[in-house]
């Protein structure tokens, strides 16, 4: 298993940061993403670029503070969570992923692809939440 964690904190407030991050609808921010498929309330289906398929099924969910859920694909399963909080107008999150490569040649890579991923992501997230 591999574990990457990441923070951020944004000039906005935690509303935004919070539905920017949570909506399946608007996901055009994500520079990695061509899709998102929402199964039921709890299931959804991210689509990479390339039409990689990562099923994530919410586990916790508490708006403005937690979101997590677990994560899988043909190559690996794990769990993301995420903690927002706002403190004199500033909206700081801290995402964490572990996450267990199901091939055996893909685990010394696994960290290395999380981090990767996490720093897209916040970088994505920097340009959706300053427009």
């Amino acid at each position: 298993m591999a574990v990457s964690k990441i923070t951020a904190v944004f000039t906005v407030n935690i509303q935004k940061v919070w539905n920017v991050v949570t909506s399946l609808e608007n996901y055009q921010w994500r520079s990695d993403l061509s899709r998102i498929e929402a199964i039921n309330e709890k299931q959804f289906v991210e689509y990479t670029k390339e039409g990689f398929p990562t099923t994530f099924t919410v586990t916790a969910a508490e708006m403005y503070k937690r979101w997590e859920f677990d994560m899988e694909n043909s190559n690996m399963y794990g769990h993301w969570s995420g903690a927002f909080c706002e403190t004199d107008g500033k909206s700081e999150i801290v995402f964490a992923e572990d996450a267990t490569a199901k091939k055996l040649f893909m685990k010394p890579f696994v960290k290395l692809f999380l981090k990767k991923q996490q720093n897209q992501y916040i970088a994505d997230l920097k340009k959706a939440l300053q427009q």
